[in-house]
């Protein structure tokens, strides 16, 4: 099907997203009462999460209350609510979380064929307590007019003297940030992983962002020639801006390198659900391939069921490998983590 528009690129560009919307919410339609409403706490950004939660209401009417917040603040609030909590679902940006979650009894185990047939073992937890949705890398994005590819092989390498000044980096607070530290700690220990934090400290200097794509945006303008972030925020910038200088290196994929650090998105149902049939029909949706084309075609992530296929515009998943440090192991490793980049002074 072409579909030809003769509107500005910005309508066009809304007009396609609706129908691919209508048209992947038209291949599921489980029976569900009309009048049912869920509670989200989502810990992702809401323009990320909440088109793919539209499709679900358009496909079964039950309706969607998205808090959006920090993980973080979520969990907590969470713990802080009981039995009490108005939250049905747990969605989040970080297997971490999801873990931590699970270990403190929030979330409610599942027994779902669906689950187990769309999502690997590894995405997912022992009980399926919480499920990833989709895949995210930590990658470096550079500036395409000031540096050539072959000139960074890891992530360690960016606490090279000779980036001084001439990176930008996450905040201390990002669990993009923790997860991505937690894994090469896992990988090459503490001393080597201390030693990193205090290149990658002094090289960022001022170039500390909040935001990923502030990181984009300093990359792309060329203030700095490198940064760190998940992938896809490089090709959603590319899509908006196909002409910028920025591209996506995977790193450590050398020999006897650690191989990419990967995470999830995911999500888990509350243990004090009064919802759960409805609940479960939401997990079935993110799963199933009308949610997970949702998160490769509008997210531009790596979705997890295999016979979904990837967004073209990013890198072969079958071309690079991926760290083996487990993602349940995220939850254990975060707090010395934290203490390890609270004393190398990470702002």
């Amino acid at each position: 099907m072409s579909f030809v528009c003769s509107r500005p690129k910005l309508l066009c560009r809304i007009l396609l997203s609706s129908l691919l919307l209508l048209c992947v919410a038209g291949t599921f339609a489980p029976s569900a009462p009309a009048a049912d409403t869920l509670t989200v706490y989502s810990g992702r950004s809401e323009r990320l999460i909440k088109p793919v939660l539209d499709a679900f209401t358009a496909s079964t009417g039950i309706q969607i209350e998205l808090l959006s917040s920090g993980t973080t603040e979520l969990v907590n609030r969470l713990k802080a609510e009981g039995d009490r909590t108005s939250a049905d679902l747990l969605i989040t940006n970080d297997a971490g979380s999801l873990e931590l979650a699970r270990t403190a009894g929030l979330l409610h185990p599942l027994n779902m064929r669906e689950v187990e047939r769309a999502i690997p073992a590894q995405f997912r937890a022992s009980d399926n307590a919480w499920v990833g949705l989709s895949g995210r890398f930590w990658i470096v994005a550079y500036n395409t007019t000031m540096v050539k590819p072959d000139q960074v092989k890891s992530l360690l390498d960016l606490a090279d003297p000779k980036w001084k000044d001439k990176i930008a980096i996450p905040n201390s607070g990002s669990e993009y940030l923790q997860a991505g530290v937690s894994v090469i700690r896992a990988s090459h220990g503490d001393e080597k992983t201390k030693q990193f934090l205090q290149g990658l400290k002094t090289n960022a200097d001022s170039q500390v962002y909040q935001k990923s794509s502030q990181i984009v945006d300093a990359v792309a303008k060329g203030q700095v020639a490198l940064g760190i972030v998940n992938h896809y925020y490089v090709y959603r910038h590319l899509a908006a801006q196909p002409g910028s200088p920025i591209a996506v290196l995977m790193p450590d994929q050398h020999e006897g390198g650690m191989g990419a650090i990967m995470n999830v998105a995911g999500v888990g149902i509350i243990k004090s659900t009064k919802r759960l049939d409805s609940a479960k029909l939401l997990v079935e949706f993110l799963v199933a391939q009308a949610g997970q084309k949702l998160f490769a075609e509008l997210d531009k992530e790596y979705p997890l069921h295999q016979d979904v296929k990837t967004d073209p515009a990013l890198v072969d998943r079958k071309s690079f490998r991926a760290a083996q440090v487990p993602l349940s192991k995220l939850a254990e490793l975060r707090e010395p983590t934290l203490t390890l980049i609270e004393q190398v002074g990470l702002r």
